[in-house]
């Protein structure tokens, strides 16, 4: 395994971070108040414009490289019974992914995104996380640095998603612990487990818990005790994506879980992350209100595969559409609002 340098630098504190560059997002702002529409009246649509502005920094911000990554990776939990589909399932799908069949494959070509496949080590499961730690912090480091290195410099927008049978059970126990949430309302279907599936999720779940605890003052260390390949490549990726200033969409629970192991290390640090949507899973509504985060969709989706952020993309690009190319009142010749 290749050392994961940078990952390695970036959480002793010696790379720096970019902040939102908030002269750049008032200038958008400003902006948005000149073109011919009442103040504010496209709601939402104007803040994610302003937020693209201060991230891109430039008050004309725009959609032309956007990349969906999708991570895969087996997770040993699968073993005790976790989810409705065995591990096989991770390999078909990936290659599913790849002759364009999935669902994620049709909404990149609707929303024009590149999309990239990345399978870690598909034939090697992590340890079973109730018996043991997942891996170990050099193996963390080692995935959350491949997620770091597979973000192109020339990205715009960057949608994260992935792949994983079980990987609800991980995010759900990450979550738990990140959070100090109660396992039976965490804990959701995933795949489509019946009531005694759930049930064992949930005592699954509650012994890794035990096993391991609740108090992390790391990303690597709640990863090494969890974690998926795939969760930790996501990690990387997040970072590397706030290092190049690149705005990024979450897609629902694994991911925004997966991002969130980020807090440990510093509190603002995802910042540049918006959530697409609110999955189905129980556990993603109170992740969300720990972060202070909305969705921007709410279309009861629990697919995964970044599905729900490459259709959140094209509300973004509504609202980059209305702010570079709506005619001010000034070039319309159109009349403000009188103001007495």
């Amino acid at each position: 395994m290749s050392e994961a340098t940078k990952i390695k630098e970036f959480l002793k504190g010696n790379i720096k971070i970019p902040q939102f560059d908030h002269m750049v997002a008032n200038k958008a702002r400003d902006f948005q108040k000149q073109l011919t529409k009442p103040e504010g009246s496209l709601g939402k649509l104007e803040d994610i414009a302003i937020w693209m502005s201060g991230w891109q920094k430039t008050f004309k911000p725009t959609i032309k490289n956007p990349h969906c990554i999708i991570f895969a990776g087996n997770h040993g939990i699968s073993n005790k019974g976790v989810s409705a589909y065995s591990s096989e399932v991770t390999a078909q799908m990936v290659e599913n992914f790849k002759q364009g069949g999935a669902a994620i494959n049709q909404l990149c070509k609707l929303a024009k995104i590149k999309l990239s496949v990345i399978p870690i080590e598909l034939d090697k499961s992590t340890m079973d996380f109730s018996e043991s730690k997942a891996m170990s912090e050099e193996e963390v480091l080692t995935f959350m640095q491949l997620g770091f290195d597979s973000i192109p410099s020339c990205c715009d927008l960057l949608i994260l998603g992935e792949m994983g049978i079980s990987n609800t059970t991980s995010a759900t126990s990450i979550s738990c612990a990140l959070f100090n949430e109660p396992v039976d309302v965490m804990t959701g279907i995933g795949t489509g487990i019946n009531k005694v599936q759930l049930s064992n999720k949930i005592k699954i779940i509650n012994k890794a818990l035990e096993l391991h605890g609740k108090k992390f003052k790391d990303p690597v260390s709640i990863l090494s005790c969890y974690g998926g390949k795939e969760i930790a490549a996501i990690a990387g990726s997040v970072i590397s994506a706030r290092i190049k200033s690149i705005p990024v969409l979450l897609d629902g629970f694994i991911t925004t879980v997966a991002a969130s192991t980020l807090i440990c290390f510093k509190k603002n640090i995802l910042d540049h992350c918006l959530v697409s949507h609110l999955s189905t899973e129980p556990g993603h509504a109170r992740i969300l209100n720990n972060l202070k985060k909305e969705p921007i969709l709410d279309l009861n989706l629990r697919l995964g595969e970044g599905s729900g952020a490459a259709i959140a993309s094209l509300i973004l690009k509504a609202a980059l559409a209305t702010h570079n190319g709506m005619s001010t009142f000034e070039n319309a010749k159109v009349s403000k609002k009188i103001t007495s």
